[in-house]
């Protein structure tokens, strides 16, 4: 296990972040936020789905009026995910003018290139600040890439042009991007925040630039970090991109809190972004949330698609109950399964996992022994939607026996 570098600790809500804390994962709603409705929906999805901070868009009245019952709802379906609200350019006056919405909100993320323009800028930023202490509400310094204090990187750009330094303009931005951050850390802290109610985050949309600044940010404060690639782009790209840079980062021990943003197909599934959080952070052995469901790519041995459906329909099987799972069953997180489609390395994989199967490729028998534990177990056949339900049976019936809470651990859960 990669040692983590040492932070402070910051509670959102009822999470640490930072300090000794395992690493957060979080997602941010899509929704209109003056649609409390849809918008708590989502963030309930999210929530359910692995998301342990769940943010939103704060731009207009409409929205701040709506956070209250937002959050209400949330918690009426029993989550409590901290609500974080995401504030630019108005947030100063959005926050003071709906004090329930300062109350309703577990954390305010700042981007202080938004808080306005000139000499008005560490004042509408210390306005924001003052409010969090008020409320005893952490905030997130949220510097990007895309909306920098340009005055900041003039006049760097200046000083490297002034003095021949032959600095590249990305190292320039870097710079600016670190300095901002370290800048407004000091000045939340001037206008009275703790140490511990500030998180800081420096994104970028590239990822060589993003290990850079935060190789960069980490050496410079003890402050916690979120980490993530701003604007990662759709599917393959986002999701490759994200995990390049963040791999690295959070192998060196960086990073208290993680968002993996991913642009969404039209009508897309949000929970996508969580999905890609929770399997980074598993599959670099940082954090278990879900059963890990080891599938082969497939290959000519392997023409009927069979097995790529049932891997489909386990996975989303897995999903669909985890939450209930998390409830009453110790352990389950760290439960493998395997979906393979041939001879060649199905049963050796299956073997390995706590339950797998191993489907018939072409030309094979067509036969699919169940191994449990590294033992064959039984052997099922039959049309899809057979194998499928069978198969699922088999998951439940492994699940309950193996990691159904003792009754001890039950009556602690009641307690809490």
């Amino acid at each position: 296990m990669v040692a983590r570098r040492r932070t402070v600790g910051v509670m959102v809500g009822g999470v640490q972040v930072g300090g000794d804390a395992p690493i957060v994962v979080q997602a941010m709603a899509n929704t209109d936020t003056a649609d409390p409705a849809a918008t708590a929906k989502q963030c309930i999805e999210l929530a359910r789905a692995g998301s342990e901070l769940v943010r939103v868009t704060v731009n207009l009245p409409e929205a701040a009026a709506a956070v209250p019952e937002i959050k209400r709802r949330m918690l009426d379906a029993g989550v409590t995910a901290p609500l974080i609200g995401d504030f630019h350019y108005n947030g100063h006056i959005l926050l003071r003018k709906f004090p329930a919405c300062a109350a309703a909100l577990d954390k305010y993320r700042i981007n202080p290139g938004n808080v306005g323009q000139g000499r008005h800028r560490d004042e509408q930023f210390a306005t924001i600040c003052r409010i969090a202490i008020e409320h005893d509400k952490p905030v997130r310094i949220g510097v990007n890439g895309g909306s920098l204090n340009q005055d900041l990187v003039m006049r760097r750009m200046r000083e490297n042009s002034d003095r021949a330094l032959g600095r590249t303009s990305e190292e320039i931005i870097g710079d600016c991007l670190v300095l901002s951050a370290l800048e407004s850390t000091a000045l939340a802290l001037e206008s009275g925040l703790r140490k511990d109610q500030i998180i800081i985050s420096c994104k970028v949309s590239r990822p060589q630039n993003l290990v850079a600044v935060y190789r960069d940010l980490s050496a410079k404060t003890d402050q916690p970090l979120h980490l993530g690639l701003t604007e990662a782009g759709m599917g393959t790209k986002g999701l490759v991109w994200s995990a390049s840079a963040m791999a690295i980062l959070l192998n060196e021990g960086i990073g208290d809190t993680i968002r993996i943003s991913l642009t969404p197909r039209p009508g897309g599934d949000r929970r996508e972004e969580v999905y890609a959080s929770c399997e980074l952070l598993q599959a670099l052995d940082l954090r278990s949330f879900a059963p890990s469901i080891t599938a082969c790519p497939g290959c000519g041995r392997t023409t009927s698609t069979t097995f790529q459906e049932l891997a489909e329909r386990v996975q989303d099987y897995v999903r669909e109950n985890m939450p209930g799972w998390k409830e009453r069953y110790q352990g389950v997180e760290d439960m493998t399964v395997a979906v393979m489609g041939c001879i060649v390395n199905g049963p050796g994989e299956s073997k390995a996992a706590n339950i797998g199967i191993s489907l018939p490729g072409t030309g094979e028998t067509p036969h699919c022994p169940v191994f449990v534990d590294g033992q064959h177990f039984t052997t099922l056949q039959g049309t899809y939607a057979e194998l499928s339900a069978a198969f699922t049976r088999l998951i439940d019936d492994y699940v309950e026996t193996r990691y159904r809470k003792t009754s001890r651990q039950e009556a602690v859960d009641r307690r809490q």
